[in-house]
């Protein structure tokens, strides 16, 4: 295996690449007792439109998700039930962008990783089983469409875009997902569930070779091809609609403010625009900063604002609110503080201040197993090493948040969600 070893973090990484084209990597962790396992594939939620041999497919909103959930499934039973007999706490996510299997154990880990690797591989559906998930999963859907915060967002991503899947939801809605079959899931399982678009990342004190081989003698010897996606068409970066409004059951309005950005390159440039973005984000109106104790003393926000950037395929943006009684005075305080900062600068003794904690953060992570697995993971598919980010912090300067705040920051840029609390009268009717 090809060793790393980052002297700046103490860590050591190693990576090998099957044969079958699956990158493989073991985050050692020596005299743990806890080791942890993940299984990943490069397909998510936005992975709707793809190329099947010479055929273009479109597939159900949620087909990803509704994938993951049936991939426990194996002609003895369930793979869930099994791997937590055996001791081991295992789950599963879908992401816009990845669809992750993991577990920790402290015992039986080979034999649980065996299982892992055997039931994510080898698909196992009924046009019976397909069916009766549908309700399971359409609770689900129904649970999240009353949650504000999911709405408001959602809400967002609509108005942003026109074209890319990032406006529809991961899970999909009710009526999507009644258009999956078997027969269709077993399509995306052969499109993405495939070596060489996925990876697996073991973390803890294992023996390297065992894995190596266990992996060769469970997994395909071949790959299939690396899949044609579409994305939609190129879009420009002024939003779709400017506003969107909604009522629901709330007690003060909640809101999503989003500006789109362009997308960033894989590779390490990738990573870099990320840090960037995220320290942006924390430098203009993070809970530190002087716009936030302003807002927050005036009472226009609460414990709950927040703000990010988000790196999705093919498109990324900035996204800032919470609970307030004027979304609107918000907005314009966000957009007046960029102008501000732009005019005046940035103080770099508070810069330092924001950088010094987002970079502990990320040393703090380092202390999580499913951290770094996730994030080894999101490198390996982004194509970058995401543990060189002590020397993309040492690279950054105001200079580079400025140019962010000054190309990103701005009205031309910004779409505005907002849930409404509902009047009186209707919540009694």
């Amino acid at each position: 295996m090809e060793k790393t070893v980052y002297a700046r973090i103490g860590e050591t990484v190693l990576w090998h690449t099957l044969p079958n084209g699956l990158p493989v990597c073991i985050v050692p962790r020596k005299d743990y007792e806890r080791k942890y396992a993940l299984f990943a594939t490069r397909y998510g939620g936005m992975d709707l439109r793809f190329k099947l041999g010479e055929e273009w497919l479109d597939t159900p909103a949620g087909i990803a998700h509704y994938l993951e959930h049936k991939m426990f499934d194996t002609q003895e039973g369930n793979a869930l039930q099994e791997l937590a007999t055996n001791g081991a706490e295992p789950n599963a996510f879908t992401s816009n962008a990845i669809t992750v299997y993991y577990f920790d154990s402290t015992d039986c880990f080979m034999e649980n990783l065996k299982i892992l690797l055997q039931f994510v591989s080898v698909p196992y559906f009924t046009d019976e089983s397909v069916a009766k998930e549908q309700g399971i999963i359409s609770q689900e859907i129904g649970m999240i469409e009353d949650n504000p915060e999911w709405v408001v967002y959602r809400q967002l991503m609509e108005a942003l875009y026109k074209n890319s899947p990032a406006r529809v939801s991961v899970a999909g809605s009710v009526e999507s997902i009644s258009h999956i079959t078997a027969q269709t899931l077993y399509d995306c399982h052969k499109a993405f569930y495939t070596p060489a678009n996925m990876c697996l990342i073991v973390v803890g004190d294992v023996n390297e070779d065992e894995v190596l081989r266990l992996a060769q003698e469970v997994l395909p010897q071949e790959s299939g091809a690396i899949i044609e996606r579409d994305y939609g068409a190129e879009e420009s970066l002024t939003p779709c609609t400017k506003e969107v409004r909604s009522a629901m059951e709330v007690s003060m309005p909640t809101f999503l403010a989003g500006f789109k950005c362009p997308d960033a390159p894989q590779g390490q440039e990738r990573m870099r625009n990320n840090i960037i973005g995220d320290l942006a984000c924390d430098v203009l109106m993070g809970d530190s900063s002087p716009l936030f104790a302003r807002l927050y003393s005036e009472g226009l926000i609460n414990g709950s604002f927040g703000s990010s950037y988000d790196l999705l395929p093919g498109v990324a943006y900035v996204y800032a609110g919470g609970d307030s009684n004027d979304p609107k005075a918000v907005v314009q305080a966000i957009l007046n503080e960029a102008q501000r900062l732009l005019c005046e600068g940035i103080d770099e003794d508070y810069y330092q201040r924001v950088r010094r904690a987002n970079f502990g953060t990320a040393l703090k992570a380092l202390n999580s197993f499913e951290a770094i697995a996730v994030s080894m993971a999101e490198g390996c598919f982004g194509d970058y090493d995401p543990y060189r980010f002590p020397e993309v912090y040492d690279s950054i300067t105001c200079e580079d948040l400025l140019a962010f705040i000054r190309d990103n920051i701005c009205e031309s840029r910004m779409a505005l969600s907002i849930i409404d609390p509902k009047e009186a009268s209707e919540c009694t009717q």
